[in-house]
């Protein structure tokens, strides 16, 4: 049982944490949010690394500088769609794709999918056409370029998924350290080279600090969950995540909904259970 409610807290920690950075975004260039906003999640990083043990050896931290690239390009793309675009279709599709790559890669491999995640995955390109109807208008614009930003950010995390889990359990949460490391470089250097300032306003300020430091905690409560329950029981609750962000979008945004929409966030549901399976 605990297990499962550590997965539910990691889930409702990275949906706020979208919703956080992507308010952040509509007001400064996504590029400064998510570096500001993983500058700021450091701290945190550094203490759960002294309070959680591992030991890690150099491959596990290889990954996880390979991964922070892949997540730091998919939170830039991610901002970006949700700052462009409803946040209550943005976050669904970029979820599902993420769950679609290992899908996708072992139709590739000797390893089979499996038949329920084949299934979710035509289930989530159902999903994907529904819910990237929109009516016009700021609140209901799901144009193709936003679409498309939200399917690149999808596939980078799920290289980033990809890449953190080939990290060793013993390795504590020195893995996630190197990503941070690794994320806030890459992210340093795009903004040098398109010349985009770190300087965020007070008020942007707060709601990166609440988008690095949810998703750091997200990380952490999500391999605690990991390591202390089934992998796919686990996995299926925290990518339901997209809940979290489009309840927060409608309540707070007060953003609105087509009928074929909303069947849409249905289906996104049912085709991330079954692709985590």
């Amino acid at each position: 049982m605990f297990p499962i409610v550590l997965a539910a807290v990691s889930a409702v920690a990275f949906g706020t944490a979208d919703f956080s950075g992507g308010k952040a975004s509509r007001r400064a260039d996504p590029v400064s949010v998510t570096v500001v906003s993983q500058l700021l999640s450091v701290p945190l990083l550094l203490a759960l690394v002294l309070v959680v043990p591992g030991t890690p050896h150099t491959v596990d931290l290889v990954w996880g500088l390979f991964a922070g690239v892949a997540g730091a390009a998919g939170v830039v793309l991610l901002y970006r769609a949700l700052a462009g675009g409803m946040m209550a279709v943005v976050a669904p599709v970029t979820a599902i794709t993420a769950a679609l790559v290992p899908i996708v890669a072992g139709l590739f491999t000797a390893h089979s999918p499996g038949t329920l995640p084949l299934c979710g995955a035509g289930l989530a390109v159902l999903a994907i056409a529904l819910v990237s109807l929109g009516e016009g208008g700021i609140s209901g614009a799901v144009s193709p370029r936003v679409v498309g930003m939200a399917l690149c950010a999808g596939a980078l995390f799920g290289v980033f998924f990809a890449l953190l889990g080939q990290a060793d359990e013993d390795a504590g949460m020195w893995p996630v350290l190197a990503v941070r490391v690794s994320s806030i470089g890459f992210g340093v250097a795009l903004a040098a080279r398109t010349g985009v300032s770190l300087r965020l306003g007070p008020r942007v300020l707060g709601w990166a600090a609440a988008a690095g430091l949810l998703d750091s905690a997200a990380n952490a409560l999500y391999l605690a969950a990991a390591s202390r329950g089934h992998l796919s029981i686990v996995a299926a609750i925290a990518a339901l995540y997209p809940a979290s962000t489009v309840l927060l979008a409608l309540a707070v945004d007060r953003e609105r909904l087509r009928p074929a929409q909303i069947a849409g966030l249905g289906f996104a549901a049912g085709a991330l259970v079954l692709a985590s399976l």
